[in-house]
């Protein structure tokens, strides 16, 4: 379905890392996970997994979390649109929405692990946000993965929810640590492995690279019994 969105805000979450804010003309109803394609052109579709809740705002606002260096036009190129439609004002961010089958699925009582890497976090977001405004009484471990600290542009705001709610258990990863990190070296993937010895009893949500997703699949279901029926991400639909 396509949208026309006003652009509410874009502002700098990390070096190259943005949050885009937009208010559709009308409430986009979708599932925690779910993405939207920005409309470049009429054959210029570019995808980014939606940050926010469905419930947030009841539909009536969507965040987008972008990462955009220079080099990386596809992505760089939708913030400037974006930034542009900000400056002008009026509803003409066009989105078409709501797509993606990786969504969190809310039946079962299987605890359910998070895995993210870089900006693979808004997908993930999403899922948090929604859990915890619906009320979380299964485990939910959110692991996110960065090159630094830098990237993990919310870690303070997760480990501020882990604090506040037992249910929700929050492990950042980075590849290159300062002297001060408190908190895991390495890859994402690695840490996970290392923390459970069986992933049988949960749903599995990914977010990163195809590679990545690829990866997550052949370690998780040959070294620790994981249900390929039960691991999601969007990648999967490609891979």
């Amino acid at each position: 379905m396509s949208i026309n969105c006003a652009v509410k805000r874009v502002e700098n979450l990390a070096p190259n890392t943005y949050r885009i804010l937009l208010t559709p003309e009308s409430a986009l109803s979708f599932k925690a996970g779910q993405y939207l394609l920005a409309v470049m052109g009429e054959k210029d579709k570019r995808a980014f997994s939606i940050a926010s809740a469905p419930g947030r705002e009841s539909g009536n606002e969507l965040e987008l979390h972008i990462g955009a260096a220079d080099h990386n036009p596809y992505a760089h190129e939708v913030v400037e649109r974006a930034k542009a439609c900000f400056e002008a004002g009026g509803n003409d961010f066009e989105i078409d929405a709501p797509h993606g089958d990786a969504w969190l699925r809310e039946d079962g009582e299987h605890p359910r692990l998070l895995i993210a890497g870089g900006t693979g976090f808004s997908y993930v977001r999403s899922m948090v946000e929604h859990a915890l405004s619906q009320g979380l009484n299964t485990p939910v471990f959110l692991y996110w993965g960065g090159r630094d600290a830098a990237q993990l542009y919310a870690s303070e705001e997760m480990q501020a929810l882990a604090d506040a709610n037992p249910n929700l258990v929050y492990v950042p990863v980075v590849e290159n640590a300062e002297s001060d990190w408190q908190g895991k070296v390495g890859n994402v993937l690695e840490a996970v492995m290392s923390d459970f010895v069986c992933l049988a009893d949960y749903d599995i949500y990914i977010a990163g690279r195809f590679e990545m997703a690829g990866a997550a699949r052949e370690m998780f279901c040959n070294e620790r019994n994981a249900d390929r029926e039960r691991l999601f991400a969007d990648a999967y639909a490609f891979i």
